[in-house]
């Protein structure tokens, strides 16, 4: 049988063999802790994205009960 240079030669756990968790682990440190902490200093910023879900959920509410109330009259 021929020698395969690119077969897997036994496991090593140390070595993602699709690259992924290294991958993965790169991109969170490069992230390092600057989001985390910059995510306690300052807390206006978590409420933005939660203050158009609170729109977009009234103004569908509106859209909702206007067609119901077209489709009554």
């Amino acid at each position: 049988m021929a020698h395969n240079p690119h077969a897997p030669q036994g496991p090593d756990p140390s070595q993602d063999p699709a690259g992924s968790t290294q991958m993965f682990r790169a991109f969170v440190d490069e992230e390092g802790g600057g989001a985390s902490a910059q995510r306690g200093a300052d807390p206006q910023a978590s409420s933005g994205p939660r203050i158009g879900v609170i729109v977009g959920v009234v103004a569908l509410v509106v859209v909702v009960a206007a067609a119901v109330w077209l489709a009554m009259a």
